[in-house]
């Protein structure tokens, strides 16, 4: 997909922080939107249907923590890649974002240059991962079966448990993405009542074990994700 053809909704209350992000997003060639608080975007977001949105977190009448949350319980945006931008650096904001569904986060003050390639590596994400109609996942020399069960690296099958599969696959199914904790126990154990963090740390650790240490990452006092 061409630039041109990839929609971005930017949110901030601040006109120069949205010029200048506009600006050099419509250079690269994406087409811009924007709002200037959290309220807007959704309704924007819902008008324009967007492939990314970048959210401020501190904006008027609605922040970005909320429109997120709100946006992410809609079908439509499911899929849709959201990105915090803020001047703020506590980590509470960040693990915040994340615990709604942001995908990245991105800190103020704005490097142009830096924000686009950003972005432009976010959108590449879609094509990092494909999904093929037999339920497989092929990302750089893993192949994933979800039908089967099985894992292909480099060719090599690799043996994994069935909750080490299905973390794999879930963390796999969208390289970048931070998952948190809460959200691969719900997505994962669902509401097992015996599972606790330190189950998803040796999941964690069994993976790596078997495929090696350079496609799981740990995000420090958040989740795990996946690195294509």
């Amino acid at each position: 997909m061409s630039n041109a053809r990839q929609k971005i909704l930017i949110v901030d209350d601040e006109p120069d922080i949205l010029e200048l992000i506009e600006y050099n997003l419509k250079k690269e060639g994406y087409h811009v939107f924007t709002a200037r608080n959290g309220q807007e975007a959704v309704a924007e977001a819902k008008r324009s249907h967007p492939e990314l949105i970048i959210l401020d977190i501190m904006m008027p009448k609605m922040d970005g923590i909320e429109a997120c949350r709100i946006m992410r319980g809609m079908p439509e945006f499911k899929n849709t890649f959201m990105v915090f931008l803020t001047a703020r650096s506590e980590e509470y904001s960040e693990i915040a974002g994340f615990n709604v569904g942001a995908d990245d986060y991105i800190a103020k003050p704005i490097k142009p240059r830096a924000l686009v390639s950003r972005i432009n590596a976010i959108l590449r994400r879609n094509s990092q991962a494909e999904e093929i109609t037999d339920n497989k996942l092929e990302i750089s020399d893993l192949v994933i079966d979800r039908e089967r069960f099985l894992v292909y690296r480099a060719g090599e099958k690799i043996v994994l448990a069935k909750k080490e599969f299905e973390l794999l696959y879930l963390l796999a199914s969208k390289p970048g993405k931070v998952y948190t904790r809460e959200v691969i126990l719900k997505n994962i154990w669902e509401d097992s009542v015996v599972v606790t963090n330190r189950t998803i740390d040796v999941h964690i650790r069994k993976l790596r074990e078997k495929l090696g240490d350079t496609y799981v990452s740990t995000v420090k006092g958040v989740g795990y994700k996946f690195e294509a």
